[in-house]
């Protein structure tokens, strides 16, 4: 099997990725909303700087969604016990389960693409898998 250069492999991979959320079933949370309450939910409670800088955008801007996203019920403020002057953000039981139906959503879509594949074919993205997770570790990047 001819292995291509790296190059070749990114476009393949951003081309996949890409269609893979341009193709995902809508939700009521924005990609930028579900990925602050994915960090929250892996990481706990954040500052909302932190979360700004996690997903490159601006202080006001993670203000805003911040505020939508509490006005909704699915995130919640507290006090930071380390710094009286700041609060944390958490995720509440409610964004939890926003963002696992969200989940779910994106699981059956991927699901009903791999049904069309050949057991072979499903057999090597299996294969792939762990070395195309390891790529999101922070020590890949």
């Amino acid at each position: 099997m001819r292995q291509p250069p790296p190059s070749e492999l990114a476009e393949s991979l951003r081309e996949f990725a890409m269609s893979l959320v341009r193709d995902a079933p809508q939700s009521s949370l924005s990609r930028t909303a579900a990925a602050t309450l994915s960090v929250l939910e892996r990481h706990g409670p954040q500052r909302i700087t932190t979360l700004a800088e996690h997903e490159s955008v601006t202080q006001p801007a993670m203000t805003g969604l911040v505020q939508r996203l509490e006005h909704s019920g699915l995130v919640s403020r507290r006090p930071d016990p380390l710094d009286g002057r700041a609060t944390l953000i958490a995720i509440t039981e409610i964004g939890s389960k926003q963002l696992g139906n969200r989940r779910r959503g994106h699981d059956a879509a991927i699901s009903a693409r791999l049904d069309r594949l050949s057991p072979y074919d499903r057999a090597l993205l299996a294969a792939a898998a762990p070395a195309i997770a390891s790529l999101t570790e922070p020590h890949a990047l």
